[in-house]
C-alpha cells in the first residue's frame, strides 16, 4: 500500500468527523473564499492549464476530452458562479426528513447526516475538481480526488486554491485531499480502502467506470455514459424539434448529454430531414442516416450532407460532430431503440400530442426524460444544484444530476423518556 495516499485517506476520515458538525455559516464563508480566490488567481490557474493543454495535444489526446480539458476566463467565472450558488443552497445537514410519535410514546425520526468520505475518479475536467470539492464541503463530506494524468497541473492549483480557502475559513485540516500521483496502481490500491472510503464516483469513459465497479470494496456511484435520443415524433412542432436539435448536437458535442441518434417520424421525416441535414451540414455536424434516412434525403437533393450510418452507430456515444439518425414509423418503434441502444442519461421527445408525451414520460427508462426540450440541460447547474457529482445513470444511491441531497444519507433518533423494551 502506497503509504502517502492511506495517509491521505485517514485524514480525510478524521477530517470527516469534524466536517459533519461544521456550522452552515463556516461551510458558507468557505465556499464564498473558494470563489474569490479562484477569481483572483485567474492567471496562475490558466498558465498551470496551459502546460496541460500543450501536453496532452503534443501527447494526441483527443479533441473531446481536450475541449474538456481548456480552461478559459469565461470557465473560470463559471465554475466560481457554481462554487456561489452552492454557498446559496439550503444546508442539507441536520434537516429532519419525517417523524413520528409511537404507541409507547418514543419519537423516532430520520435526520439527514454526511455519508463520510467520498472517493472521486475523474478523467480531463479540471472544473471537476471545483465542483466536487465544494458539494462535498457543503454537504459535510470530506472528499479524495483522483484527476486525470492528463490535467495534474490544473487539477492541482485548483486544489491547492480551495484547500486554502477553506482552511482559512475554518475547515479542518484533511477535509480535500488530492493524489497528487500519476500512478495508475493507485486507482487500485484507492479502491481498497473501504475502512476510510464510503463511497468512491467515477467520472470518465466506460473502461474506467467498468473498472471501478468491478473492483472497488465500496460503494459505487456510476454513471457519465451518455448515448442520449431525441425523437422528433408525428404530431411535433418541426421549427421547435430544429431548434431542439441543433441545440443538442452543437451547443457542446463533447459532453455527455449531448445528442448521439435523432430518431425521426416519418410521416414528418420528407419535411424535417432536409432543414435537420442542412442545419447540422452548416455547422459542422456529420450525419450517418439509415437507409431510409437517406433515401429521403436523396429525393431532397440533400443526400450530400450524409452518409449511410453502420450498425455500431446506434448506441454510440460520439462525443463529436456527428449524429446518426434513423426513421421510425411509431412511437413504439422509437421506445423500442431506445430501450436497445440507450444508456439511462437523457432522452427526449419533441411532440404536441399529450398522450404522446406520457407515454415516452412513463416508458422511457432513463434519468432524465425530456418533452420538447434540449438534452444539454442535464446539468446539476441547470437544475439549481450548483454543481454536480456526476450524472448518475443507476437506479440506487441517486440518479440524474446528483447534487448536495444526494450524497448525504440519514441516521435513525429515538428520543424517549426511561423507555424499556418489554
Amino acid at each position: 500500500m502506497n503509504e502517502t495516499l492511506l495517509a491521505q485517506a485517514q485524514a480525510a476520515k478524521s477530517a470527516s468527523r469534524k466536517l459533519a458538525g461544521l456550522s452552515t455559516s463556516v461551510k458558507n464563508l468557505a465556499l464564498e473564499g473558494i470563489a474569490e480566490a479562484l477569481m483572483a488567481r485567474q492567471q496562475e490557474i490558466l498558465a498551470e492549464n496551459a502546460i496541460d493543454v500543450e501536453r496532452a495535444r503534443d501527447n494526441g489526446l483527443a479533441d473531446a476530452p481536450l475541449n474538456r480539458l481548456r480552461l478559459t476566463p469565461e470557465k473560470i467565472a463559471g465554475i466560481a458562479a457554481d462554487v456561489r450558488t452552492v454557498a446559496k443552497l439550503p444546508d442539507p445537514i441536520g434537516e429532519v426528513i419525517d417523524g413520528q410519535r409511537l404507541p409507547n410514546g418514543l419519537d423516532i425520526s430520520r435526520r439527514r447526516v454526511p455519508l463520510g468520505v467520498l472517493a472521486a475518479i475523474f478523467e480531463s475536467r479540471p472544473n471537476v475538481t471545483v465542483d466536487i470539492a465544494s458539494l462535498c464541503l457543503k454537504s459535510g463530506n470530506a472528499c479524495v480526488l483522483r484527476g486525470g494524468s492528463e490535467a495534474i497541473r490544473s487539477n492541482t492549483v485548483l486544489a491547492r486554491i480551495a484547500r486554502e480557502a477553506e482552511t482559512e475559513a475554518g475547515v479542518p485540516e484533511g477535509a480535500l485531499q488530492l493524489i497528487e500521483s500519476t500512478d495508475r496502481a493507485l486507482v487500485a490500491e484507492l479502491l481498497t480502502l473501504r475502512q476510510y472510503i464510503d463511497i468512491v464516483v467515477p467520472r470518465g469513459g466506460a473502461e474506467l467506470i467498468r473498472f471501478v465497479a468491478e473492483n472497488a470494496r465500496m460503494p459505487v456511484l456510476t454513471g457519465g455514459v451518455g448515448v442520449c435520443h431525441t425523437y422528433v415524433d408525428a404530431s411535433a412542432d418541426l421549427d421547435k424539434a430544429l431548434a431542439i436539435a441543433v441545440n443538442a448536437k452543437t451547443r457542446n458535442w463533447s459532453i455527455c448529454n449531448a445528442l448521439d441518434t435523432l430518431l425521426v417520424h416519418s410521416s414528418v421525416a420528407e419535411d424535417f430531414l432536409p432543414r435537420i441535414s442542412k442545419s447540422w451540414h452548416e455547422a459542422g455536424v456529420e450525419l450517418r442516416g439509415d437507409e431510409r434516412t437517406l433515401a429521403t434525403l436523396l429525393r431532397q437533393a440533400d443526400g450530400s450532407f450524409a452518409r449511410g450510418a453502420t450498425p455500431e452507430d446506434f448506441g454510440q456515444e460520439f462525443l463529436a460532430p456527428v449524429a446518426a439518425v434513423r426513421v421510425v414509423d411509431s412511437l413504439d418503434e422509437a421506445l423500442e431503440h431506445i430501450a436497445e441502444y440507450g444508456t439511462g442519461h437523457s432522452d427526449a421527445i419533441i411532440t404536441e400530442d399529450f398522450s404522446a408525451a406520457r407515454r415516452f414520460m412513463d416508458e422511457v427508462d432513463t434519468a432524465v426524460v425530456y418533452v420538447n426540450a434540449s438534452t444539454q440541460f442535464t446539468d446539476g447547474a441547470q437544475f439549481g444544484l450548483g454543481a454536480e457529482i456526476i450524472d448518475s445513470t443507476q437506479k440506487t444511491i441517486a440518479r440524474g444530476p446528483t447534487g448536495l441531497r444526494e450524497i448525504t444519507t440519514y441516521k435513525w433518533i429515538v428520543q424517549g423518556d426511561g423507555h424499556t423494551r418489554p
